[in-house]
């Protein structure tokens, strides 16, 4: 048990007084400014998460169902899982680009399996899981980073010494972690001057924490020492709207991380030097920027509002804040965002109003109801309606009684509930898988739905850009800073670039997967492009062993040296084979025109074979007494020779054309 004198404790209250009073009345601002514009949208809209029926929530006066739609529980869960998958599917989530004059890599690497390991072991993912939620449920998603020095057992053998036995036990070290916890909106405060938490005055996270985690920090010197005691109800600090709250052994805990005045938080910490005399004038004396001249970066930490736990400068080597937000939907110039249950709050109260309608009047429609004539009844007689009663009437049934309804059930309600939930999803910008199925049953072409697949995988590109570069690479930084601070052994101080590194989301992967599928029925599969496809398929799966499957993959898809040896001789072979073809050819080819060149000879030396033939003739049998016999044979000569000289330079002409057209 812890004891502490008590007038060290009303002095260090009474110097503290300012400093809460000034972070207080800030805070209060700031409460007031959200409740008032954000509180009760911000109910509505976890009611419509959570299907939970409230007469606020009535479209007219008469309803009497009270059925919600699912519709918002739909879509929230379309949008983180979208988030979830697309940033963490892959299992590594962000990468570090090294310098490229860096001859060593080493530094890189270590850091990025030492962060890695952290995140595991803190369950970022969890924890980044919380955020996608609460920014899909109230528009805003908020982190606080808490640095702590813990004790880390683990099972451990010792040898004995001077033995040949071994003690079993456990070994405990001391580690500092940072551990990223989710807040949510109804829990932060922040200046509604500023759209983001570094260019605010500052931001505070207020919330109920067990009362013996406050005593255990008074112990150990964490916190200032004060009589604590439980604080009074909040509802509107709760999580979550209960019917009831649990009240007992809770305190409220404001932490505040901002600037303050530099003479107050000086005052609360003890030191109560005096000032230089001189002479100066004060600028903001008497104005209203009095408050806000001379500001430091500080951590507060205040419980019920009025005792001063903790006061200290920021303790953190780069003097940033350990908050970091993601807006699902920005409005410029407002740091509150809008969210997925936001952009579908009019089409489901429209979807609500039209079950509701519908069912109500189905129940007039099929519920048995009677009409009576209560003068021929008896008195005191019951007139509710249940299969095997007896009715007495005082004369007739027939004409006393007689059942009746109000007309027939109208499907239009129902019809129409659908039309407002394909506008529903028009306007959240998730993803249904019924709407596609439902498409193509109508027959919508193929086309028309992949340009309706390709509008909403725009939409939560935007997203995951946006959760990426707007939120998780500035909280990586951040986390990597406290830990270069702390554990500086293992987190070297250097100037690392973190970069994103996630894939796809659930539906771009599916839509992705079926393309290249497609692909692949048109790629031969002995075509190198059939491979990269089939790997690239695996590559996007989900499947646990793919890393196993790839490695196979690309082991068969390397050329065996036997293999590619005798491939290389069977390709000398046909090399060869191919010259011996060709030059069989060209020896047939040379042959060929010799043989042409001897044709063309001998058909130009015919005509003067001819002559010398035809003067033989000519001659042959000739009476030398007989001249005019020899004159005609002569001139019967001559024509036959000019005869055969035609045919023969006819012959020449066909000749060489065909030679030509060869």
């Amino acid at each position: 048990m812890a004891d502490f004198n008590q007038a060290d404790v009303q002095e260090q209250q009474d110097s503290g007084k300012d400093l809460v009073a000034w972070v207080t009345a800030r805070c209060d601002d700031w409460r007031n400014y959200r409740d008032t514009n954000f509180l009760s949208d911000w109910d509505q809209y976890e009611r419509f998460w959570r299907g939970e029926w409230s007469a606020e929530d009535k479209n007219r006066d008469s309803e009497r169902s009270r059925i919600m739609s699912p519709m918002s529980l739909q879509a929230v869960e379309a949008y983180t899982s979208e988030i979830d998958e697309a940033v963490f599917g892959s299992g590594k989530f962000f990468s570090i680009e090294d310098d490229p004059y860096d001859k060593d890599k080493t530094d890189v690497e270590a850091m990025q399996t030492n962060l890695t390991y952290e995140f595991k072991k803190n369950k970022m993912r969890y924890v980044m899981q919380e955020v996608e939620l609460l920014a899909a449920v109230y528009g805003t998603g908020i982190v606080e980073l808490a640095v702590k020095e813990k004790e880390v057992s683990a099972p451990a053998t010792q040898p004995i010494p001077g033995t040949n036995m071994a003690a079993v036990g456990t070994q405990t070290e001391t580690k500092f972690v940072v551990e990223p916890k989710s807040v949510s909106p109804r829990n932060f405060l922040i200046d509604p001057n500023a759209d983001d938490v570094n260019t605010a005055l500052g931001c505070a996270v207020e919330k109920y924490v067990s009362l013996h985690t406050v005593t255990e920090g008074i112990e150990k010197g964490v916190y200032n020492p004060v009589k604590i005691n439980s604080s009074a109800e909040d509802s509107d600090l709760e999580p979550f709207t209960e019917d009831t709250t649990y009240q007992k052994d809770k305190v409220k805990v404001l932490k505040y991380y901002g600037l303050v005045p530099k003479e107050y938080l000086k005052r609360a910490n003890g030191d109560t030097e005096a000032e230089e005399e001189g002479e100066y004038v004060d600028l903001f004396e008497n104005t209203a920027a009095d408050d806000f001249s001379d500001l430091v970066e500080a951590i507060i930490v205040i419980a019920n509002d009025n005792q001063l736990l903790k006061a200290e400068e920021n303790p953190y080597m780069m003097k940033d804040r350990p908050v970091e937000a993601f807006r699902c939907d920005i409005v410029p110039g407002r740091f509150w965002g809008v969210g997925i249950v936001e952009k579908g709050s009019n089409m489901q109260r429209a979807i609500d109003g039209q079950l509701r309608a519908h069912l109500d009047n189905l129940a007039l429609t099929t519920a048995p109801m009677m009409a009576i004539d209560a003068t021929r009844m008896p008195r005191g007689a019951s007139y509710n309606v249940r299969p095997g009663k007896t009715i007495l009437t005082n004369g007739n049934p027939n004409e006393i009684m007689m059942p009746m309804k109000f007309g027939q059930t109208d499907m239009t309600n129902a019809a129409q509930a659908k039309e407002f939930e394909r506008m529903f999803l028009q306007a959240t910008g998730t993803f249904d898988s019924s709407s596609v199925s439902t498409g193509m049953a109508d027959g919508m072409k193929t086309g028309a739905v992949s340009m309706m697949l390709g509008t909403i995988l725009k939409k939560h590109k935007r997203t995951i850009t946006t959760f990426q570069e707007t939120f998780l690479i500035p909280l990586i930084n951040k986390i990597a800073y406290r830990y270069m601070q702390f554990n500086p052994d293992q987190f070297p101080a250097r100037d690392f670039t973190f970069c994103p590194t996630g894939t796809l989301g659930l539906v771009a992967r599916e839509m992705e997967q079926t393309q290249m599928v497609q692909l692949m029925q048109a790629v031969p599969q002995d075509s190198p492009a059939h491979q990269v496809l089939l790997m690239g398929i695996i590559e996007n799966s989900s499947i646990n062993n793919k890393e196993q499957i790839l490695a196979q993959l690309q082991q068969a898809a390397q050329p065996n040296p036997e293999a590619q040896q005798m491939q290389q001789q069977q390709m000398q072979l046909q090399m060869q084979d191919a010259q011996l073809n060709l030059a069989k050819k060209d020896a047939e080819v040379k042959k060929l025109q010799a043989e042409a060149q001897q044709t063309a000879v001998e058909t130009q030396m015919m005509p003067q074979e001819l002559q010398l033939k035809a003067v033989q003739a000519a001659s042959t049998n000739l009476n030398p007494q007989t001249t005019d016999d020899f004159e005609k044979r002569a001139k019967i000569a001559e024509l036959m020779l000019k005869e055969k000289d035609i045919n023969s330079n006819l012959e020449i002409a066909q000749l060489q054309m065909s030679k030509k057209t060869a």
